[in-house]
Parts: C-alpha cells; structure tokens; sequence
C-alpha cells in the first residue's frame, strides 16, 4: 500500500471517529438511552453472573500462540478454573434471569445478522433490559453475547472428537473457518480487544455499587460524575457487543477469497476500542478518587464498625430465636416489641391504653408490618375481619399486632407522629408503643430481619405466630383477604384444604362483600355484574341490556362493581348511576376496592402454591377478571344464581346486545341466556389483545404469566401511572 493511501486511510478514520463519536452526538443519544431506562426496584447481586461470564469468554477465547496455522483454535482448559462455587452459586438464581438472558440472546443473534443500524440495536436491548439497574443491563447483555459465543466456540472444541458437533459445525461453516485461520487471526484478534474492553467497563461500574453509603453520597463530585456517566458508559459497551456478534454472523457468511475483515469493520472496531477504553479511563479516575475519599472517611468514623458490628449480632441473635423451641412466645415477641422509659409497650386500640406485653403469652398473633402509609381501605377491611373474630372466640381466637415501620427514607417529622396516632387509635387491636424507626441500633436490625427473612418491602405483610413463637405463615394477607376468618390458623396447609374445597361460580366470586347480591344469588336471579370506568359505555350498556330483557319478557338485575383502585371517576359514575336508576351499585369505594383486591389476593395465593393457569380452573378465570379489569374498557359478567353465564369486554356484550333481533327468534327455544352465550360465540373475533396489571408494590409479582384466554405466554411491561381519577 502506497503511503498516499495510507495516509488517505487514516484520514477516514479519524473522520470517521469524529463522525460517530462527537460530543454533541452523544448527548442527543444520551436523551435516547435514559429514556429506556424504567427501573421497578427489583435488584439482584450481579458479581456471580459477571465472574461466570468472564471464565465463558477466557475458556472459549482462542489462543492466539503462533502455530503453522497462525492461529490455534483450540479453546482453554475448563478444568483450569478452579472458582467453581461461583457457578454453582448462580444455578440458583431466579429463573426470569436466564429467560431474560435467553430473550437478548435471541436478540443479538438475529439482529446482528441483519442489516440494522448499530445504534438502533443497541437501543433495542437497552429496552428489553428497562426495568434493571445499568450495572444489571449490561452484566444480563454481556451474558446474553457469552451464551452466543461460547457456543460457537464449543463447536470449535468439539469439532474433531464428537461426532455431534462435527455435523453441527458442518452446517456452521466450520470446516471452512478452520481452513482460513490465519486469514481470520484480525478478525479474531478484533472481536479479543473488544472484549477485553467491554469486561473492563463491567468491573469498574459493578465496583461502584460496592460502595458503602456511610462513606461517600453523590455530593462527592467524583462519585456524581461516575453515576452520570454510567448510562453512556453501559450504552457504549453494548455497541461492542453489537460489534462483535456482528463480526461472529460474518464469519458464516463469507465466500471465496472475501477478505475476512474488511477496513471499515476495522474502523470502526479500533474507534469502538478507542472510544470505550476513553469512557473506562475516566470511570477509572474517578473510581481511584471515590475509593481515596472512602478511606479518608472511614478514618474520621472509627466507630462505625463498633455500630456495626453491634448491628449484625442483634441481627444474627433474632436469626437464631427462630431457631431454637420455645414454651410460649413471650421470648419471640419482646425481640420485636420492647419497653422505653419503663413504660408499657403496646397500645391498646379499643381501649385507648397502653397495656404490657404479657397480654398476648400464649396467643396466636399475627403482626400487622407496615410503613405508616397503610391505606384507609386495607385498614377497614382488616378491621372487619378482626370483628368478625371476636364473635367467634373462642373457637377462632387471634391477636393482631401493628408493628409500623419507618426506613431512612422516611423522615420523622410532625405530621408523621399525627398519622401514627391517628392510625393507632383507629385500629381496634394492638400497636407497638412506638415506630421501629432505622436511627435505633435495636429497631435497625429488627428492620433488617423483616426485610431479609420476611421479605417486607414497603407493601404491608401480616406474619403469623403461634402461641410458642413459631412462624407459620410469612405473609397471611392475601390468605386473610381471600379467605378472611374460614382460613384460620393461617396457616399453608389450611389454605390449601380450603382451595381444595372451592368451587368458582358468581357466590365464590361476591363471598358476601353486598348482602344484597347475595339474596339475589340466592334466589337464582339473572343478575349482570359490571365494571369499567366509561361512563359513555356504562350508559349505553345498562339501556340497551335492559331493553333486550324487556322484550325476552325476562326480570333481572344489575350491578355496577366498578375498577381496581378506585379513584374519583368511580365515585363519580356512582353517582350518575344513582341518579339515572341505571342499576344497583356496591355501597361505597372501600368495597369496590375489596371485590377487586380479593381477586388479586386468589392470584397471589395461587402462585404462591405453585399452580399455573394451564393446571387450575380457578386460576384461569381470576386471570380473567383481571384481565378484563386492565382492559380499560367495560365488562360484563352474566349468571343465573351462582351459575355464571358468560363474561366478556364491554364491546363485545353491546354488539350483542344491539344485534338482539338477530337471535331473539333463538330465545324460546333456547331461553335468553343460551341464545345470548350462543350468539356471543359466534361475534367472538379471532384475535384477541389481552393485558393484565398488577401493582408492582404488592409483592410475588410473577417473571412469566400465560394468558387466561390462549395459553400464550403474556409479555411482560414496565407502567408508571399517576392518576387521580
């Protein structure tokens, strides 16, 4: 090459790296990656998966030793790692990581081998990873490309003593990779520095979540500086993968004398190369800076680890407690509720005193946890339940114990001490004298062992004990709101009797929350139940049903169930619905509130015995209210008695309903409501769209749900919604 071309060459190139990588270019791209960045809390220690992907890429590396060929192909000894815990360790992970995996695996593979643009497929990963902390995006991508690379590999290591990966490697073009190595050897040695770069921005971003908070907070400019890189660093790295999965799909496409890497694929891997080893440099820096600040401060808090040692050994003493047997359960109980200033430690609700511990020895008790937040709606509910206990003692006999808790997050401040109060009075049974609250070295690690061996987040549990301390049940809340008293003692193995047991129909589904939807069940009425906040299609809807049922010469009745978390629209309906006689209503927010929260309770109580909507009847028709619910439109659920009918969204009940003189001729033959099933059948579209929203908030969200409908697997979105009404 003459040096005029040389020179021409470096020329483009460093056109070419100003081009991709100017600054002003990177801030608009900057808007574009924040924007997929959707984050639902949920985190998982990504060290294990990181070490696990680092042995895929050195075992599976080629060796880049000089041999006749130029290039050995032969890959590392496994059986040289000795850091097998770590992967053994990662087995048991949640099995979402390995579908997420899986997903952008798939991802990789397909569009690198197509002819989008870069940044677009990188942006496309970045959003299939939205709801996970950067450091997680890019450990989850860099695991998704280590899949794909150590199988290519393996075929490689494989090729000359299993006969299976022989024909495999057939199809692959392998025998006519092996026999252009030293051709390839740039190609090999691209996609080797790449990685190399892409590892060593892994390690330093996961180091930054290392940090202890005591030591250093984003107002050390060092700190600031490094998280605001973080998401152009993850974005860049995720542009190498794309790079070098693109240069692994080119490999099996090429032909003849093609030269296996041409120079714009080495433009742009050096700019790549250059461009990430510059956003690790500084990532670097700063780490070096933030590192030099924590052991300046760690020598100002000596006594930090005085605190926190003291910390981890209440924590490790209620760890043990659990463990050992106990007569009763005053020893459990004072762990978790004990006296300050010499004054009794728990408040008496219905009496408005405070009262000593002793009170509850050798009573079944179930802790309330919760932050001060717990809803208005939650609380009457309980209540209720509560109330209904106390007529039934002493053959269902239990105690109820608010433990409310406030984090670090949650100042303390004047209003705090007025709900606090307000909340205590209200609740009937007793009240911790006072919130564990973080500051406190005793409530701290009390806060700690909810959270880590009750798994309390920031949604209310209900912990039951028996009357010797034992737990037996972690989370009874959605036991309690699904069954209320019939599942006492709160236990797994009654709940699962009591499923045994149960049958769907419209009386399971109402369990009286409205006495008078029960004598309506109970005299086999034709009752229509309905919900939505549409008060167009409410309106529509109950006139023409009505006008259908006029003319089939049929008495029925109808009821208005309004949505899950109802706000000021449904109160808002309620009100035109009674104004205008459009039907019967449930009687205020809070039972609407409770119809729709049983509901989600059946679900959560059935993930939690592990059945699926394939395995259980029952299931599959929660999923469907549910279903119907986060549909937005309307819905509506016909029965006769406790027999249901049919349910189905609003539209497709008012096309029915308006193409009555279509199948009324079917009605005295058939009645009514088989001529309306029939007939809906027949409308039902081919296709469905169904979705299905829960509140993140209230725990065992599940990874994977199918749907009621088709038994597809449902995808899964991230939904941020602030709604007043």
């Amino acid at each position: 090459m003459s040096s005029e071309q040389t020179s021409e060459n470096v020329q483009k190139l460093i056109k070419f790296d100003r081009l991709k990588f100017s600054v002003s270019d990177d801030n608009v791209m900057l808007k574009q990656i924040e924007a997929t960045h959707e984050p639902d809390g949920e985190e998982f220690d990504v060290k294990p998966l990181l070490h696990l992907v680092e042995q895929i890429f050195t075992s599976a590396t080629p060796r880049t030793d000089a041999t006749l060929d130029g290039l050995d192909l032969k890959t590392h000894d496994v059986e040289a790692f000795e850091d097998k815990p770590t992967q053994t360790g990662f087995i048991s992970a949640p099995e979402a990581l390995a579908y997420t995996i899986d997903r952008i695996s798939c991802e990789i593979r397909c569009k690198c081998s197509g002819g989008e643009e870069a940044h677009q497929k990188a942006i496309s990963v970045l959003k299939m990873v939205s709801s996970q902390p950067w450091d997680a995006k890019l450990v989850l991508t860099l695991s998704a490309f280590a899949v794909n690379y150590g199988e290519f590999w393996l075929v490689f290591q494989s090729y000359h003593s299993n006969q299976l990966a022989k024909s495999i490697a057939i199809l692959k073009q392998v025998p006519e990779i092996l026999g252009r190595s030293s051709m390839l050897k740039p190609r090999f040695n691209s996609i080797m520095d790449l990685i190399k770069t892409m590892l060593d921005v892994a390690n330093c971003i996961v180091k930054f979540r290392e940090f202890p908070s005591q030591y250093i907070t984003t107002d050390v400019s060092s700190f600031s500086t490094a998280l605001a890189n973080i998401p152009r660093a993850v974005y860049w790295t995720i542009r190498c993968v794309v790079a070098c999965a693109s240069q692994i799909a080119r490999l099996r496409g090429l032909q003849g004398d093609e030269h296996p890497l041409s120079t714009s694929d080495a433009w742009e891997i050096s700019a790549l190369v250059h461009k990430v080893t510059n956003i690790h440099d500084h990532l670097r820096d700063n780490l070096d800076d933030c590192l030099k600040h924590i052991i300046l401060m760690s020598k100002k808090k000596p006594s930090f680890d005085a605190d926190e040692k003291r910390h981890m050994e209440a924590y490790q003493m209620l760890s043990e407690l659990f463990k050992d047997f106990h007569t009763d359960n005053m020893k459990v109980l004072k762990a978790f509720i004990y006296a300050r200033d010499n004054q009794q430690p728990l408040f008496h609700g219905r009496s408005n005193q405070r009262v000593d511990i002793d009170i509850l020895k050798q009573t079944h008790v179930l802790l309330l946890i919760s932050n001060l937040e717990i809803s208005h709606d939650e609380l009457e509910i309980l209540e209720d339940i509560y109330n209904e206990s106390l007529k039934k003692r002493p053959a269902i006999q239990y105690e109820i114990v608010w433990l409310p808790v406030l984090d670090q997050s949650d100042p303390w401040i004047q209003s705090s001490q007025k709900l606090f109060e307000n909340h205590r009075t209200r609740m009937p049974w007793y009240t911790r004298h006072d919130p564990l609250h973080s500051p406190s070295l005793k409530d701290r690690a009390v806060i700690t062992f909810i959270k880590k061996e009750w798994h309390y987040g920031r949604k209310p549990i209900l912990v039951v004990l028996d009357s010797q301390g034992q737990v037996l049940c972690q989370n009874a809340l959605h036991m309690m709101l699904t069954w209320k008293n019939e599942a006492f003692p709160f236990t797994v193995s009654k709940e699962e009797a009591l499923w045994k047991e149960a049958t769907w129909n419209l009386d399971f589904l109402v369990d009286g929350i409205d006495s008078w939807i029960s004598n309506q069940i109970a005299a086999g009425k034709i009752i229509w139940l309905y919900g939505g906040d549409d008060i167009q299609w409410i309106e529509e809807f109950t006139v023409i049903a009505k006008k259908a049922a006029e003319s089939a010469g049929i008495s029925m009745e109808m009821v208005y169930m309004g949505k899950s978390n109802p706000k000021e629209r449904v109160h808002t309906n309620i009100k035109t619905i009674t104004e205008k006689k459009l039907s019967y209503h449930l009687e205020s927010l809070t039972s609407i509130w409770y119809f729709w929260v049983r509901i989600e309770s059946m679900l959560y109580s059935k993930i939690s015995h592990g059945r699926t909507v394939q395995d259980d009847p029952i299931m599959q028709e929660v999923l469907k209210m549910l279903s119907l619910d986060s549909s937005h439109e309307g819905w509506a659920l016909l029965s006769q008695g406790s027999e249901e009918v049919a349910k189905a969204k609003g539209d497709l009940f008012l096309t029915c309903l308006r193409e009555y003189n279509q199948w009324k001729v079917n009605v005295l033959q058939k009645g009514f409501l088989q001529a309306l099933k029939d007939h809906l059948l027949l409308i039902q579209p081919p296709h469905h769209c169904n979705q299905l929203e829960l509140l993140v908030a209230a725990g065992m969200i599940p990874e994977t749900l199918v749907c009621s409908e088709c038994g597809r697997k449902m995808e899964k979105f991230i939904v941020y919604r602030c709604c007043d009404v």
